[in-house]
């Protein structure tokens, strides 16, 4: 794109992240865009390209798009939460706490139920204008198994998960990503274990240097994005937050050259 695309591209995604238009409002027309912002249609079109490819936009029929994430179930009223009669530590050091919990779910008698604290932790999904991911071929010993990973590690305490991000793609990869956006939050083994994960996606990156953690750090590579399904099948990605982050890309996708295969 060139400097006005760019700039344009630049105006409208910061109008996105700043929360301007609600989830599921529809997005201005082509023709209001083109007269507000000073653009041909066509080098309009390859803006709205391109954040739909980023995830940003939906399209919804011709020349159609809206603000992704509206929800169309209401969330069931009258259910009662399990209430926490207390709790005991079995097991503590500096990666994992154990514990046993006196629970008891509504109309049922109280029992113990283990519970395992582990870190929070930030992972991300840096892409590049070639639709690639930047990824790292490791190996974990608790699988004995070699496989992709995304960037990621723990949140230190007091600090924002976005710069935990941002430190661990440089440190683990070498390369900075130009702009983080942060896409979902969850916990990998909710039934028992405590592990908030958090999930950015971030565009473009610049060579910052060498990777500075070499426990982490493993063959680094920018792989395609197409080929995330095949290595999916293959069972070659690694940990839930690297699924999360890169299923998220997928779903969130309607460009060519993407499909998630059977």
């Amino acid at each position: 794109m060139g400097p006005k695309t760019t700039k344009v591209y630049e105006a409208l995604r910061a109008r996105l992240a700043a929360g301007e238009y609600a989830a599921g409002e529809k997005f201005p027309s082509e023709r209001t865009l083109v007269e507000e912002l000073g653009i041909g249609r066509t080098a309009l079109r390859q803006v709205l390209a391109r954040l739909v490819a980023e995830g940003a936009l939906e399209v919804r029929g011709r020349s159609s798009y809206r603000v992704p994430g509206a929800v169309s179930v209401d969330r069931p009223e009258g259910l009662e939460p399990w209430r926490i009669h207390g709790e005991r530590d079995l097991y503590d050091n500096r990666w994992v706490k154990l514990q046993l919990w006196d629970v008891q779910p509504p109309g049922m008698e109280p029992f113990e139920h283990h519970v395992v604290r582990l870190h929070h932790v930030a992972v991300t999904a840096v892409l590049d204008d070639q639709d690639r991911v930047l990824m790292m071929w490791r190996y974990r010993f608790v699988p004995q198994q070699f496989g992709w990973e995304l960037p990621g590690g723990i949140v230190d305490e007091g600090e924002d998960p976005a710069d935990t991000a941002l430190r661990e793609v440089v440190e683990e990869t070498g390369w900075r990503p130009k702009s983080l956006e942060h896409v979902v939050t969850y916990q990998p083994m909710v039934g028992m274990v405590d592990s908030p994960h958090e999930i950015f996606v971030g565009h473009g990156a610049e060579k910052a240097g060498e990777p500075t953690d070499l426990e982490e750090a493993g063959h680094i590579e920018w792989v395609p994005l197409a080929d995330v399904p095949g290595l999916m099948a293959r069972g070659e990605l690694m940990g839930s937050g690297t699924l999360v982050a890169l299923l998220h890309i997928l779903a969130s996708r309607r460009g060519p050259g993407v499909t998630t295969g059977r």
